[in-house]
C-alpha cells in the first residue's frame, strides 16, 4: 500500500502544479455535476482474528457514478455509487492444517462524502460509506483435510451490510477528474463470529479517472 500512496502523492503534486497554471475561467465549483469514474482498488484486511492468518493485498476493479452537489463555492456533497472489488491473499492454520487462500469480494459501495473545495482544481472529501456484498469468490488450497476446511469457509456467516469510512481528494481539469481515496470498514465481515474462519475488516486505497458532465 505504501507504493500506491507514493504514486498517488506524486501524481497529485505533478497534476496540481499544472492545474494551478490554468485560466481562472475553469472554476466550476458552484455547478451541479454528474460523472462517471473507473479505476483500481488495492485492498487488504486488518484487525483479523483467525488462526495465525497472514495476508497480502490484491488489486480489483472499481467503477460507477458520481454526483457533485454544491452548497456554495467552497463546500458541497459528493455521493457516489460504485461497483468495487476488494479482498486479500492469505496463509494460515485452520482445523490443524495449513492453507493458502484468496478471497475476492464484489461490493456495491455508496459513499456519502462532505467536500471542501479550497480551489477550482482541488476537492478534499471524507465521509461514511455503506457497502453491500454482491458476490464472493474463494480460492482455497490445502495439503490435507481440504474438504472440512472448505466447508468451514462455506458455512461462515458473512455480513452483507457493512459500514465504513472513506477519505481522499479529486483533481479537476475541466471535465476530467483524477481521484485518490483510502477507506476502511468499521465492522467485521462476520455476523456472529461463530465460525473458526478469520474475522476481519477491509481496508483499501483507490485510484480513479473520471469525466464530469455539466453546463
Amino acid at each position: 500500500m505504501k507504493t500506491i500512496q507514493v504514486i498517488a502523492m506524486a501524481a497529485f503534486l505533478i497534476v496540481s502544479g499544472t492545474a494551478f497554471a490554468q485560466n481562472e475561467e475553469t472554476d466550476n465549483r458552484e455547478k451541479f455535476q454528474i460523472g462517471l469514474k473507473t479505476g483500481l482498488n488495492y485492498s487488504n484486511v486488518y484487525n483479523a482474528r483467525g488462526e495465525n492468518l497472514n495476508t497480502d493485498g490484491k488489486f480489483g476493479f472499481v467503477g460507477g457514478g458520481v454526483v457533485r452537489i454544491p452548497i456554495d463555492k467552497y463546500f458541497g456533497l459528493q455521493p457516489e455509487v460504485l461497483f468495487s472489488q476488494k479482498g486479500f491473499k492469505g496463509q494460515g492454520m485452520l482445523l490443524g492444517s495449513e492453507y493458502d487462500f484468496t478471497r475476492t469480494t464484489t461490493y456495491l459501495d455508496i459513499p456519502l462524502q462532505f467536500a471542501v473545495k479550497p480551489s477550482e482544481f482541488i476537492t478534499i472529501m471524507a465521509g461514511p460509506q455503506y457497502s453491500y456484498l454482491l458476490k464472493q469468490k474463494d480460492t482455497f488450497i490445502s495439503s490435507s483435510t481440504s474438504f472440512s476446511q472448505e466447508q468451514e469457509f462455506k458455512n461462515d456467516n458473512i455480513r452483507k451490510n457493512i459500514l465504513g469510512l472513506v477519505g481522499g481528494f479529486d483533481i479537476s481539469l475541466r471535465h476530467l477528474i483524477l481521484g485518490a481515496r483510502t477507506g476502511w470498514d468499521i465492522q467485521n465481515n462476520n455476523g456472529n463470529g461463530t465460525s473458526q474462519t478469520p474475522r476481519y475488516k477491509n481496508a483499501w486505497v483507490q485510484g480513479t479517472i473520471g469525466y464530469a458532465f455539466y453546463e
